[in-house]
């Protein structure tokens, strides 16, 4: 969670000084305890999925900075060659299946990665995340039905911040709760209410976990977490919530600061050992930039490359007709 946090915040200053990141950047700060609960009980053949506020997942499942922070600077060392930016990452060698930057367009892709657990016969589950502006989607509604339909092992998992870009959930979505709506397919449900702690979540998502690798019963559990910054970096923050409400989170909920608290008082952590993380995952944040300064752009002649999987690999090509690029 250290690391996510000092690698988000490195993002912020690379985005802020001379535009070293181009499009949108959407932080993770505030979040880190839902990304790192998840992967946490994440088994051989689970996979994830999730929307473009992916750094934190990305870290969790342990991709590295490097890759990352060239990823944001559209670097051809990046994760996606440069070509997805902060908003597409991916890396399929770590069941990690990218951040997409349609709202709610990751869901039926999530939802078919369980079909395919299942098809193959696989012990394994796809958690799909989401923010709680996607809820109202046309295309997450059909996801629920064929998972409930189909009993697929997949976990829709409503990150929810409260505020889907600049609207709150109460002018955005009707009913009680985001999650409850799966009663409407016959899902299993929960909310969980303590998403800044990592050990709750942890809990939560596990036996969710375990009613998917052992009857293939879809889930949707909405955590309930706040986010520091605004919706993006191009976000102004400064219209719909009032400052007070970000700071008493960051006083009383700190992700960061609840796990460390805890493990202090259990003596698993000392102060020495909390300065080491702290100082350790700045520099590792640091020397990304470097990194990602120093990275070369991708060539002309790579905008047509991973496009096409058989234009790539033309001995392989199975498919007739003709494969063209405009």
């Amino acid at each position: 969670m250290v690391r996510i946090r000092r690698f988000e915040e490195c993002c912020l200053r690379c985005y802020q000084k001379g535009g070293k990141i181009g499009g949108f950047l959407h932080l993770y700060i505030g979040q880190e305890s839902i990304a790192v609960g998840c992967v946490s009980v994440m088994g051989d053949d689970d996979h994830i999925i999730t929307a473009y506020r992916d750094h934190g997942h990305g870290l969790a499942v342990g991709m590295g900075m490097n890759e990352m922070m060239a990823e944001n600077y559209g670097k051809y060392t990046g994760c996606s060659k440069g070509k997805g930016g902060s908003m597409h990452y991916f890396d399929p060698s770590r069941r990690f299946w990218g951040g997409h930057g349609i709202v709610g367009g990751q869901i039926p892709l999530g939802t078919g990665i369980a079909y395919a657990l299942k098809y193959l016969g696989r012990k394994g589950a796809c958690m799909a995340f989401m923010g709680d502006g996607a809820v109202n989607q046309g295309a997450v509604h059909e996801s629920y039905n064929l998972a409930a339909l189909w009993q697929l092992p997949v976990i829709f998992i409503v990150e929810n911040n409260g505020y889907s870009m600049g609207t709150s959930q109460e002018r955005s979505s009707a009913g009680p709760s985001l999650a409850q709506r799966a009663e409407g397919y016959g899902m299993n449900w929960e909310i969980v209410e303590n998403g800044h702690d990592v050990l709750e979540v942890r809990d939560r998502v596990a036996a969710a976990l375990k009613l998917a690798h052992e009857k293939s019963l879809p889930s949707v559990l909405e955590i309930r977490t706040y986010r520091y910054r605004g919706h993006s970096v191009a976000d102004p923050d400064n219209t719909y919530r009032d400052k007070k409400e970000i700071e008493e989170y960051k006083a009383t909920k700190d992700p960061l600061m609840v796990f460390q608290n805890a493990l202090l008082k259990e003596k698993v952590l000392t102060e020495e050992i909390v300065a080491s993380i702290d100082e350790s995952a700045r520099a590792e944040a640091e020397t990304s930039a470097q990194f990602a300064e120093a990275s070369p752009y991708p060539t002309v002649e790579d905008i047509q490359k991973d496009v096409y999987w058989e234009a790539d690999n033309p001995a392989d090509r199975k498919s007739q007709g003709t494969l063209f690029f405009n």
